[in-house]
């Protein structure tokens, strides 16, 4: 994490303790809260303690990491408490940050991404009207790259597209046939994946071929705990005896079927659900409108070590008519599975994911 113009108020303690508060927001879980992390400073600069985010229910960040300075009887107070998100101004099922830190006696807090929950919003204003000194935004890129799941929540659901293709990016041979193009291994993957979202979202050409369950399996077979909602788009109904209709049967958040064709509509009604993540797994015509309409947050290609010449395209027409259109994206990160390759890319910032 470098220095910018907008960081020049901190000092370089508060952004070498920033910087160990993100590594710290990663321990804590991905789902409906935020990851968060909390160094406390001396007026030293010398790190007091330090805590993170473990979860719905536990201590924030802040919380956790005043325990940790009271339990080593290390006095906080004129300390300086550098925060990965603006301490919450909100009494839930944990106290507020902004009013624990005001009791403990802090003389500053630091913090990167301002709290865009208007539940919780509002600490910095708190802290402010209490005489604490505060900066916020610094390293923001940063903490929004940490946060970007959550922080899509309150616009829109964070969008990953999955496309499991050959090396010729093939997803069907020419007769139709696609399973399995991948092996066991990617398959597991996949499977963890649907387990860590709060919906799965196919087109109903999807449905009426392949008649998916969409649940999230175990290696041995068996369902997983946690179960997404199944979401079918289109106008076409979905058989009364389809798999993603029997939710009776399995976990999870049942069953619906938005028959809009406005993906951004329809993610606003996944939105108003609650969901915050979700993952689109129809074929290359879903997919490709998801990316047209620059709806994708990140895509998970597994590419198996398979040639098919002709067949279905991984993707269709993008609005794509000249090369300096394309769509930029950049690789967060590969995994080897077996014999296939994962590749998960995100749109890159730098260069707009649109061509228009």
């Amino acid at each position: 994490m470098s220095r910018t113009d907008r960081d020049e108020s901190v000092t370089a303690a508060e952004l070498a303790a920033l910087n160990r508060a993100f590594e710290l927001a990663r321990h804590g879980p991905v789902g409906e809260n935020p990851q968060v992390g909390a160094v406390l400073l001396a007026p030293s600069g010398e790190v007091l303690a330090e805590g993170w985010h473990a979860g719905a229910g536990t201590p924030h960040a802040e919380a956790a990491a005043l325990t940790v300075a009271a339990g080593a009887r290390r006095a906080v107070l004129g300390a300086t408490a550098v925060v990965t998100l603006e301490p919450c101004n909100h009494i839930g099922r944990t106290p507020s940050c902004a009013k624990a830190l005001i009791d403990a006696g802090v003389r500053r807090v630091v913090y990167s991404v301002s709290d865009p929950n208007p539940v919780a919003a509002g600490g910095a204003e708190r802290l402010r009207a209490a005489g604490i000194e505060v900066v916020g935004g610094v390293a923001e890129s940063t903490g929004r790259e940490l946060l970007a799941d959550w922080l899509a929540a309150f616009t829109r659901p964070y969008v990953i597209v999955k496309i499991a293709q050959t090396l010729d990016a093939k997803v069907a041979a020419a007769d139709g046939t696609s399973r399995w193009i991948t092996g066991d291994q990617a398959r597991v993957h996949a499977h963890q994946v649907r387990a860590e979202v709060d919906a799965i979202i196919v087109g109903t050409g999807t449905v009426l071929a392949d008649d998916p369950s969409l649940t999230a399996r175990l290696p041995d077979g068996s369902l997983a705990e946690q179960q997404p909602e199944r979401i079918v788009l289109g106008s076409r109904e979905t058989p009364p005896g389809a798999a993603v209709r029997r939710v009776n049967e399995m976990p999870g958040g049942g069953f619906i079927q938005l028959s809009t064709p406005d993906l951004g509509q329809a993610l606003d009604v996944l939105a108003g659900r609650g969901h915050r993540r979700v993952l689109v797994e129809g074929g290359p015509t879903l997919a490709s409108a998801f990316l047209r309409a620059g709806l994708v947050d990140e895509l998970h290609l597994y590419l198996a070590p398979l040639l098919l010449g002709g067949g279905t395209t991984a993707v269709t027409d993008l609005g794509i008519a000249t090369l300096a259109q394309a769509q930029h994206w950049q690789i967060a990160a590969t995994q080897r599975l077996g014999e296939d390759l994962l590749v998960i890319a995100k749109p890159n910032k730098e260069m707009p994911c649109s061509p228009e």
